[in-house]
């Protein structure tokens, strides 16, 4: 339902097959472990096995993340991970034992492989990226509608189908984020200067503070049978000097279940604590705009589909 989009990686020697969220909004991995007991995510995942893998190497530091949606608790452990056959990196991750959160039970996921930098690791933890065994350090995602057509690309980006719009510089190495000047319903513009524009694959809507959300959908409302589209305003978001323009048919969610269609806003207004200056650009963001992240110049470039003659 365009909530969430994975990869797989394989963990360990041999190595045991998982489903993981590449998320650019956290920058720890973890999975989940054989000697969770307690939690029923566990036994709805595949869950990893450390006695198996000649590769692994205990170390029983405590490992605790809290998300959004739910948190995770278990201990670290290391070993050699691999992305495809040959992109890999020996790491520290979690192996998790306790879960709490009903969106871990619902979703296909067996743990998180984050993308973003190691300044927010928890426990100082190196990243995939860092210790990955290519050269270039850098990864683009095109996410779309459908399972055949959504990749990832490492190193680089699909420079055979898009063309780069921006390149725009990363002004705090947490997340990945950038420089806002303002957000616009049509024309009403909104300053948005003292906010970052975090490009977050792990997260599915558009989600900021109310403060700037509030007025940004403000009059809009979305019918449910996913009718009246059409007199729906764009909204602009400006990063540096750069516009990028969201139609409707981008940030309105078209969610289908049991044979049923749903249309919902994927844009939400939520009550920040103060000083979190955030604006979360999401999947239906990056739908739009494919981007690549690049460690080794600290940018993410947005890209658009090349026009075929």
């Amino acid at each position: 339902m365009n909530a969430q989009y994975f990869i797989e990686v394989t963990v360990g020697t041999p190595g045991e097959k998982f489903t993981v969220v590449p998320d650019t909004g956290s920058s720890n991995l973890w999975l989940y472990s054989s000697k969770c007991y307690f939690s029923p995510p566990c036994y709805l995942h595949p869950t990893f096995h450390a006695d198996k893998s000649s590769t692994y190497k205990a170390d029983g530091q405590a490992f605790d993340i809290t998300y959004g949606s739910g948190s995770v608790k278990g201990t670290a452990g290391s070993d050699v991970v691999h992305m495809a056959d040959d992109i890999s990196a020996t790491m520290s991750f979690g192996e998790i034992t306790s879960v709490s959160g009903v969106s871990f039970l619902a979703s296909q996921m067996s743990g998180i492989l984050g993308l973003a930098y190691n300044s927010i690791s928890v426990d100082k933890f190196d990243t995939f990226m860092d210790l990955s065994n290519q050269k270039e350090k850098s990864f683009s995602f095109y996410l779309k509608d459908s399972t055949a057509d959504s990749y990832m690309t490492i190193p680089g980006m699909d420079s055979e189908n898009y063309d780069t719009i921006q390149s725009h510089k990363v002004v705090e190495e947490k997340y990945w984020a950038l420089q806002f000047a303002s957000i616009a319903q049509g024309d009403k513009k909104i300053d948005a200067t003292k906010y970052k524009a975090v490009i977050d694959s792990g997260t599915s809507l558009l989600v900021g503070p109310k403060a700037i959300v509030d007025p940004l959908i403000e009059g809009i409302s979305v019918n449910s049978d996913c009718s009246g589209m059409d007199t729906m305003p764009n909204l602009t978001f400006t990063i540096d000097t750069q516009d990028y323009v969201l139609e409707p048919t981008d940030y309105v969610l078209k969610v289908t279940a049991g044979g049923q269609s749903e249309c919902l806003l994927g844009i939400q207004s939520m009550a920040f604590p103060e000083g979190f200056n955030y604006m979360i650009l999401g999947d239906v963001f990056m739908r739009k705009y494919p981007a690549t992240f690049s460690l080794d110049d600290n940018t993410v470039a947005f890209q658009v589909a090349k026009t075929l003659v």
